[in-house]
């Protein structure tokens, strides 16, 4: 069946052989709808970010740009501003009718971390054609926090697709009729269900966090630990405007509590430039049974990653800044995002990432 193959699909894929690894696959490690990547026990530091392209591997292309190799071992820190390149344990011997997407986790995503995954031959970030064979590498670029990071950790999660199932617009207003796909705001439909910010919240002023520009390390394995007034700034609007500064980092929140229905999977894109200075697109999955009420998610909403490119922009309460596409799953996955399997973001409303303890009131 045509779709994006559920968790029984991706064990299937590792039985099989077509997906590998170094190191014995790990419990937790394949989700309702994707594979977490696993970081090996070296860093590349570059000159700059890089594509392999046609013809050329990967490891070609780190010779000749290394400056230098950092053994992870006991763990080593990748300094904010840093490009390294690191080989991940999975590699891949894909069917000629599978394609595979990737894109950083929601923790990964929600510390700034540029995380993006490079392939053999590859043109485009994230992106593996169908039937590729061979290694997985992950480009990490630290942007507001430095971090130590440790073999078998993992920043990176990939999807496989047999063909396309994208819903049409037609199709996702018939799915929002019979499933309410989003609540608290209009359903904004155009190549996608439309998503807007909150910036009027209900009680409080709170409306999100701006990453403070120098800050010790995060350890990527320390959960709930940190204080989050010793890296982010609370930001409070009482009029539903928020001035976005140009080069900084903030965590904000949707208006709309989103749900994904158990037989769909969905990918946050980045909403046109045109209506704004800004990007919304860090983690972009959305696993089937996010938000799902039988799944303990009831309510939840999505955070937003943004960052604030070359002019300051004021941002409005409301204001549609990205939009969800939707994809039908291949299979509906024998485990949901959030039952029973140890989900962090289930329910969720505006939340950092899950290194920090709860903000005090």
């Amino acid at each position: 069946m045509t779709g994006v193959l559920a968790s029984q699909q991706i064990e299937a894929l590792i039985t099989r052989g077509a997906l590998g690894a170094e190191a014995e696959f790990v419990e937790g490690q394949v989700q309702p709808a994707s594979l977490d990547l696993r970081l090996g026990r070296v860093a590349y530091r570059v000159r700059a970010s890089f594509l392999a392209g046609h013809g050329r591997s990967v490891s070609a292309r780190i010779d000749e740009f290394e400056m230098h190799r950092i053994d992870l071992t006991n763990g080593a820190v990748l300094e904010k501003g840093c490009v390294y390149v690191v080989p991940l344990m999975e590699r891949l011997a894909l069917p000629d009718d599978i394609q595979a997407i990737a894109n950083a986790k929601s923790s990964t995503g929600r510390l700034d971390l540029l995380t993006r995954v490079i392939t053999d031959g590859g043109t485009e970030f994230d992106r593996i054609a169908p039937g590729y064979t061979g290694p997985l590498y992950a480009e990490i670029c630290p942007r507001s926090f430095s971090v130590l990071v440790r073999p078998g950790m993992r920043l990176n999660q990939i999807r496989f697709r047999d063909g396309r199932a994208v819903l049409s617009d037609t199709d996702l207003a018939d799915l929002h009729a019979a499933e309410t796909l989003v609540s608290g705001g209009p359903a904004v439909i155009g190549e996608g269900l439309g998503f807007s910010v909150d910036l009027q919240p209900e009680p409080g002023t709170l409306v999100g966090y701006r990453a403070k520009p120098h800050t010790g390390v995060i350890d990527l394995d320390r959960i709930g630990h940190y204080n989050p007034a010793d890296f982010w700034d609370p930001l409070h609007a009482a009029n539903g405007q928020l001035v976005l500064d140009p080069g900084a980092f903030y965590i904000l929140v949707s208006r709309e509590a989103v749900h994904i229905p158990p037989g769909y999977a969905a990918e946050m894109a980045p909403y046109l430039a045109m209506v704004g200075e800004f990007r919304v697109h860090y983690a972009g999955f959305f696993d089937p049974g996010f938000g799902h009420e039988p799944a303990g998610g009831s309510g939840a909403r999505g955070v937003l990653e943004v960052r604030c490119h070359e002019a300051p922009f004021v941002l409005e309460h409301g204001q549609i800044v990205g939009r969800l596409v939707y994809e039908r799953m291949s299979q509906v996955p024998e485990q949901l995002y959030g039952s029973g399997i140890a989900s962090n973001y289930q329910g969720q409303g505006l939340k950092l990432s899950k290194h920090f303890a709860a903000p005090e009131d």
